[in-house]
C-alpha cells in the first residue's frame, strides 16, 4: 500500500470561494423548494458564525437542506473521503474537511478548530457518520461532547425530517416527500462552560432523536411509489415469523421470507401488515430493533461469528478505488480481522471493538454488491463478501452491540 499517494488530511480547510457560492445555491434550492422545505428555527435569532452545526444524516439531500437552513451563510462541511472521488478540487474550494469514517482522528479535531477559530465559520458535522439505515437515529460518539466543550463555540442541532423517506439508503430511487427541519441552538458558550461532558452528550442525543416512519404516519404522508418496499430486506434481513436469517426478499410493496413464505405489505403510510396470519411488527423500526436484540443475544451467548472470503478495494486518495484482490474477513467479540496476501499487496488489519462505535456499510455499492468499509488514518478498505449474502446489516448491528458490551467492561 505504500506505493499509493495518500489523501492529504492535514491540508487546512478554506472558506468557500465566492464564485462557487451561487453554484451551491443553484444545486440546492430547486430540490428543497420542490419539496416545500420548512425550517423551524429555535433560539437562532441573533446567532452569527462561528458555531458548530450538528446535523442528522439521512440521504444526499441532507447537504441541500443544510445549505438552505444556514442561508445566506456558508459552512465548512465534514465530508467522507469517498465524497472527494474525482472532485477533490471542487470540494476543497467549497471548504470541505475530509474524514475517514469511524476512526479516532485528532487531525479532524484540529481542522474543525481551525474552521471555527481561524476562518470564523460555521462547521457542519454529520456525527452519525452514515446515512440512517431504517429512518431512526444512530449511535453517536462519546467524544462529541468533549469536542464541543473544548471548542467553546455555540452548538446548533439540525434535525431533518423527510430526507430518509425521499431516498432511503436501501433504495436510492427518489420519491417525492415534503421536507421539514428543526434548527435549534442547543448551547451558547456560557451554557457549555457550566455543563459536564456527560450532560452535553445526553442533550445532543435527545436533540438527535428521530423516527422517519413515525413522522410519516403522524403527518399522513402518502408514498404511493410502487417500489416503496423494494430492497428493504437489506435491512430487515431476519424473518420475525420463522426467525431465519438472510432469507428475506422484497420487491414492489412486499417483503417475504423464502423459507417460511410469510409475506408482508408496506402500505402508503409506511406501516407493515402480514397478508395472512400474525403481523409481528407494524412499525418498521421495531422490526430492526428486534433484529438488534437477536444479535445481542448471540454475542452474549458467544455464538456470534462472521467469516467469509472477500473482495477488497482500497481508497487511498481521491483518484478512485484500487482493486487489491481476494482476502478473508472475520468479525466476532474480539473485533475485525482482515487479511489479504498476493504478489502485489499484503494486508493484516485488526480493528478492536473499542476502536469503532459503529460501522459504515453500503448496499449494492457502485453495483458491485453489499460492502463493509474499514478505515485507518491513511487507508480505507471497501470489503465485499463473496459467498454470504445480505449480511452487512447484521455486522453493523454487531459492531454497535459489541462496542456497548466492551465499554461497560472498562
Amino acid at each position: 500500500m505504500e506505493q499509493f499517494e495518500r489523501f492529504d488530511i492535514e491540508k487546512k480547510p478554506v472558506k468557500e470561494k465566492f464564485f462557487l457560492t451561487p453554484l451551491a445555491w443553484l444545486l440546492s434550492f430547486p430540490s428543497v423548494w420542490y419539496r416545500r422545505l420548512k425550517v423551524n428555527k429555535v433560539g437562532m435569532k441573533g446567532l452569527k458564525p462561528p458555531y458548530i452545526l450538528l446535523c442528522t444524516h439521512h440521504a444526499f439531500i441532507d447537504f441541500k437542506v443544510t445549505t438552505k437552513a444556514i442561508f445566506p451563510k456558508r459552512a465548512n462541511y465534514v465530508v467522507a473521503i469517498d465524497g472527494f472521488i474525482k472532485r477533490e478540487w471542487l470540494l476543497r474550494n467549497v471548504g470541505a474537511i475530509v474524514k475517514r469514517k469511524f476512526t479516532t482522528d485528532a487531525v479532524l479535531f484540529r481542522q474543525i478548530k481551525y474552521g471555527v477559530e481561524k476562518l470564523n465559520n460555521i462547521v457542519a458535522i454529520y456525527p452519525e457518520a452514515r446515512y440512517s439505515l431504517i429512518g431512526t437515529d444512530a449511535i453517536l460518539p462519546d467524544s462529541l461532547g468533549k469536542m464541543v466543550k473544548v471548542l467553546k463555540k455555540p452548538v446548533v442541532v439540525l434535525n431533518m425530517h423527510g430526507n430518509y423517506l425521499t431516498q432511503p439508503v436501501w433504495n436510492l430511487k427518489m420519491r417525492y416527500v415534503p421536507l421539514k427541519a428543526d434548527m435549534t441552538k442547543l448551547y451558547d458558550v456560557e451554557d457549555l462552560e457550566n455543563a459536564s461532558v456527560d450532560e452535553i452528550n445526553e442533550k445532543i442525543r435527545v436533540a438527535f432523536k428521530y423516527d422517519e416512519y413515525q413522522w410519516q404516519y403522524d403527518n399522513k404522508i402518502k408514498i404511493k411509489n410502487k417500489d416503496r418496499a423494494k430492497n428493504i430486506h437489506k435491512v430487515l434481513y431476519q424473518c420475525p415469523a420463522c426467525k431465519k436469517e438472510h432469507e428475506m426478499t422484497s420487491d414492489g410493496h412486499k417483503i417475504w421470507c423464502n423459507s417460511c413464505h410469510h409475506t408482508y405489505e408496506m402500505d402508503v403510510y409506511g406501516k407493515i401488515k402480514a397478508f395472512d396470519g400474525k403481523t409481528e411488527f407494524t412499525h418498521i423500526p421495531d422490526w430492526y430493533e428486534w433484529e438488534r436484540e437477536q444479535v445481542r443475544k448471540q454475542i452474549e451467548n458467544n455464538t456470534y461469528h462472521f467469516s467469509d472470503d472477500v473482495i477488497v478495494e482500497a481508497l487511498p486518495n481521491s483518484k478512485g478505488y484500487v482493486r487489491l484482490g481476494e482476502g478473508k474477513l472475520t468479525h466476532d467479540i474480539s473485533g475485525f480481522h482482515l487479511t489479504l496476501r498476493n504478489d502485489n499487496y499484503e494486508i493484516d488489519l485488526k480493528k478492536e471493538p473499542l476502536s469503532m462505535y459503529g460501522c459504515h456499510i453500503e448496499y449494492d455499492y457502485m453495483k458491485k454488491g453489499d460492502c463493509i468499509d474499514l478505515s485507518t488514518m491513511h487507508d480505507t478498505f471497501y470489503i465485499y463478501p463473496k459467498n454470504k449474502k445480505n449480511v452487512v446489516t447484521k455486522i453493523s448491528l454487531a459492531v454497535e452491540e459489541i462496542y456497548k458490551i466492551k465499554k461497560k467492561q472498562i
